[in-house]
């Protein structure tokens, strides 16, 4: 078939698969060209565990970790294949590119395709672990947990009740602009303040238990030195009503709890780490984030520091989780004040944050593709779902498998 975009409100609901499989195949290459033949060393992982692997943060991290470090891994996802008449989430493509680059650079890897918030599914990690180490010929033993996970329900494998959450504020509404990265226009949405319910409803989807259940699952394949994180965002003061202050910042809020009660437990051996605003499914949909993504990437363009999920996976390894006396020593990596990694560093820069908000404030819908980057935030939205990539023909008959 021919396989075109098809968005709806801001959301793509289709992929396109040899998209899918360049972008892939380009995170690959900049890891390799990055770290060249890395050599093997004491501290550095050689078992890595991703939970939320097929896209994204996750995926940047597996990548990393298998390309850069040569680390054995396993993938947790929940993707879709295709079907007779559409084609497969771009997780699903996403996950067969990276199993099949894997075997042919001679990595051994392992995907797991279910619902990371049951028992069964940790319980079929493990067994995952374990094959995956013979397989490699190293002790059954995870050094890294990435827990990288973003669904927008989870069934409580306790009670089997099915939360559902949501981005709203807490206490009053809120209203920002945002753009449609379709058609350039500027409008002004609101969102209604959440209810006790969902805020609890949203916590339990998307803070730390999940990442408890899961160290718990694991106690028997854990390496005495292993460590793990989670990945959060804070953002600009702006967009706090909406994300920081609302039901998304409590959530994360849990998620760092959960990372001080794994550290009662294993000494230092979690951490939460801030990482820098790219463009996701979920930041297209939040009032105010897409127009500010945008400013911010032209300021971050201009100014030499723009970065997407493979560049600031590479600095959380290279410069955070394995840099220095942080590779033999994990209370040496490098934290602010709340104890938190940030690769957000550069997009929280004073200069940088000054210069986005003052774009904001005079950007127009005349001068938005000029004074922002929202054509840089359309590309990225429609590459991470295989779309707008060099080299692909999207006028050729293709197999979506």
């Amino acid at each position: 078939m021919i396989i075109k975009p098809m968005i709806r409100s801001n959301i793509c609901i289709n992929s396109h698969p040899k998209g899918c499989a360049a972008v892939v195949r380009k995170q690959i290459a900049y890891v390799q060209d990055r770290f060249g033949s890395p050599a093997r060393a004491a501290g550095i992982p050689r078992l890595v565990l991703v939970i939320g692997c097929s896209t994204g943060y996750g995926l940047a991290s597996r990548i990393v970790a298998a390309f850069g470090y040569r680390a054995a891994t396993v993938g947790i996802s929940l993707e879709k294949p295709a079907s007779a008449t559409k084609p497969g989430t771009p997780g699903w493509y996403n996950n067969l590119t990276f199993d099949t680059e894997a075997v042919q650079g001679g990595l051994v890897s392992k995907t797991l395709d279910g619902d990371a918030f049951s028992d069964q599914l940790k319980a079929a990690a493990v067994t995952a672990v374990r094959e995956t180490a013979a397989a490699a010929g190293i002790p059954p033993k995870v050094d890294l947990i990435i827990y990288s996970l973003a669904s927008p329900v989870r069934a409580d494998p306790l009670d089997g009740v099915l939360y559902r959450s949501v981005i709203k504020p807490i206490g009053q509404p809120y209203s920002g602009k945002t753009i449609d990265m379709m058609t350039g226009k500027i409008k002004l949405v609101s969102a209604a303040p959440a209810t006790e319910e969902e805020i609890a409803h949203t916590i339990k989807v998307m803070g730390g238990e999940d990442w408890e259940r899961w160290i718990n699952a694991l106690d028997t394949v854990l390496s005495p030195a292993f460590r793990t994180v989670a990945y959060t965002y804070l953002g600009p003061e702006l967009s706090w009503p909406i994300y920081k202050n609302g039901t998304i910042g409590r959530a994360k809020e849990d998620l760092e709890r959960a990372g001080r009660a794994i550290n009662k437990r294993f000494s230092q051996a979690a951490w939460v780490s801030v990482n820098k605003a790219v463009v996701t499914r979920a930041s297209v949909v939040i009032p105010i984030i897409p127009f500010y993504i945008s400013c911010l990437f032209k300021v971050m363009k201009e100014q030499g520091l723009h970065e997407g999920c493979i560049e600031q996976i590479v600095r959380l390894y290279q410069d955070r989780l394995y840099s220095g006396e942080a590779l033999e020593d994990p209370r040496k990596v490098p934290v602010d004040e709340e104890c938190r990694i940030r690769i957000d560093d550069w997009e929280m820069r004073e200069d940088v944050q000054q210069q986005t908000l003052a774009r904001m404030e005079t950007i127009t819908e005349e001068t938005l593709f000029t004074a922002s980057d929202v054509a840089g935030f359309k590309h990225d939205f429609l590459e991470a779902h295989g779309f707008d990539v060099s080299g692909i023909d999207y006028e050729a008959d293709t197999d979506h498998y």
